[in-house]
């Protein structure tokens, strides 16, 4: 990966700084990821820990690996976190998987975290979002707008690049970790979201993590699973009998087809 140089991290890190130290205090929306990893340490680092609140939100639309990785991160960071749970598959217009999907997570996420905020007396909410996320569809930013989300990272213009460029200048262990996504985008529009199959997509996934994959999607077409890895790793199924050993843990989750995407990984094909 080719990084920014420091000087240009560091530029875009005092302006992030300038952008944040306009407020008093703030609830972060943290998920352990890079984004808002790297969100809630230059929160604390410029309003102060005692003004710095995270949220952490827990769902079977999220993976169980990250759960333990985003407590341990933000335990380090000294930033006193209240954990709390969605539930977006009882809500009939999720779970029904339309286009507007994300609309409904994010409409649930926060009102819970408005709610928070309120009880703690804090008038803002930042998000994670970077300005990269603005060349995707993403209908939950409607959802951010009705709750009046501040997104820090995308105000100031900084993109993913920058973002990692900017946690390994402060030594973020994040800084490098792969892209993180609801569990529910590996669904096709229109197919009813389950809790059982988003049990199935994280094992799966889970599993190719093991064998050594690192930016991974398995997106289900009910029975079929249409794996998505780097193209620079694509290759490694067909060597050393990886491509049987797969195939035969994915048949055991319950899929009859197992197949790779030779265009490789990369967010948001299931907008396409």
């Amino acid at each position: 990966m080719k990084l920014l140089k420091n000087n240009s991290a560091a530029s875009k890190l005092k302006q992030l700084k300038t952008f944040i130290s306009a407020y008093k205090s703030a609830v972060v929306a943290y998920s352990g990821g890079v984004d808002s990893t790297l969100l809630l340490k230059v929160t604390a680092d410029t309003l102060g820990k005692n003004n710095t609140l995270a949220v952490l939100a827990l769902s079977e639309t999220y993976p169980e690996s990250d759960r333990a990785t985003a407590q341990n991160v933000v335990k380090k960071l000294g930033v006193k976190c209240i954990t709390i749970r969605t539930s977006e598959l009882q809500n009939r217009n999720f779970r029904k998987n339309p286009k507007l999907r994300c609309y409904y997570c994010k409409s649930e996420l926060f009102s819970k975290i408005s709610r928070i905020a309120t009880e703690h007396k804090i008038r803002t909410i930042f998000d994670g979002s970077n300005y990269d996320d603005l060349s995707d569809y993403r209908p939950g930013r409607i959802a951010l707008k009705e709750f009046r989300v501040t997104s820090p990272l995308l105000q100031t213009g900084i993109n993913k690049k920058g973002v990692r460029a900017i946690s390994r200048l402060l030594g973020l262990p994040t800084w490098n970790k792969p892209q993180m996504a609801c569990l529910a985008s590996r669904i096709p529009y229109g197919t009813m979201i389950t809790k059982e199959t988003l049990v199935k997509i994280d094992k799966a996934e889970d599993i190719l993590r093991k064998f050594g994959f690192i930016n991974v999607r398995v997106r289900d077409y009910q029975g079929t699973a249409r794996i998505e890895v780097s193209q620079e790793q694509i290759n490694r199924f067909f060597k050393n009998g990886l491509r049987n050993k797969v195939t035969g843990a994915f048949k055991k989750l319950g899929y009859k087809f197992v197949t790779v995407d030779l265009e490789g990984y990369r967010t948001g094909s299931m907008n396409l």
